[in-house]
């Protein structure tokens, strides 16, 4: 072989593992963007006036049914774009306090949030999550059409928290934790009902958002029974918090009156 020969074979062999070594570093580059970009299908809301037991309680049962989720606190949303928010399958706002959970949200997160959901957006809000949904005072949602809930009757009457017995459509029963509830009149498809015939579980549309608000906590630990009458297995009752979640989800319609 000729030296200029020799000198042309090498040459197009370094070139060929430059070409190699920058494509290797393309695919492994892009593989990190396709991780940082990749979201769970599930943001569940942990800002200020959440509870976090009930933060916890979520967490457990999105875990065991195999459900990816992502957490944002109040900052955290606040940082987010309708855009970013849309990204997500489902928004979960748990129970807690919902005037503190509204003051923690800027307007315009509470207007991304909402335009997000009308985009398409599921939807879940326990307890403070459905007085938030509601026309709220306090920076609400209003995916209710202008509805505005109140507390379920019982609240009246001084009692804070209780074993609620709620009636599906088909006539089952199960023994639900209440704690300063709303009663959900005024809105949406009647899921479950309280003692007293109102609506304690609804599901409707927002725009192209599927949203399912419930007054009560299926998703309640056991410790959260302690020194009430539940009827209920406590796993009947989380059983059926994973039954919301997937049908918020996956927008499945459940029965209803």
């Amino acid at each position: 072989m000729s030296a200029s020969t020799a000198r042309l074979v090498l040459t197009t062999f370094c070139a060929l593992l430059i070409s190699m070594a920058l494509t290797a570093c393309r695919a492994s580059n892009e593989g990190r963007m396709l991780a940082r970009t990749t979201i769970a299908p599930v943001l569940l809301f942990n800002g200020t006036g959440t509870s976090p037991g009930d933060v916890a309680a979520l967490q457990k049962i999105l875990t065991r049914e195999h459900l990816g989720y992502s957490t944002a606190n109040s900052p955290e949303l606040n940082g987010m774009s309708e855009v970013q928010i849309r990204g997500y399958r489902l928004l979960i706002v748990p129970g807690g306090n919902f005037e503190h959970i509204g003051n923690s949200l800027t307007w315009g997160t509470a207007a991304n949030t909402r335009n997000a959901i009308q985009s398409g957006l599921n939807y879940l809000g326990i307890c403070a999550g459905a007085f938030f949904a509601g026309n709220s005072p306090y920076n609400g949602l209003n995916l209710t059409s202008g509805s505005r809930f109140g507390f379920y009757a019982v609240e009246a009457r001084g009692i804070r928290k209780a074993a609620v017995a709620i009636t599906f459509a088909g006539g089952q029963t199960l023994d639900q934790y209440w704690e300063d509830g709303p009663q959900l009149t005024g809105w949406g498809a009647v899921v479950g009902k309280y003692p007293d015939g109102t609506p304690a579980i609804v599901e409707g549309t927002f725009g192209n958002g599927w949203v399912i608000l419930t007054g009560v906590h299926p998703e309640a630990p056991a410790s959260w029974q302690h020194g009430m009458d539940f009827r209920t297995p406590g796993n009947m009752d989380n059983a059926y918090a994973a039954t919301l979640i997937r049908a918020a989800l996956n927008r499945e319609l459940l029965p209803h009156y």
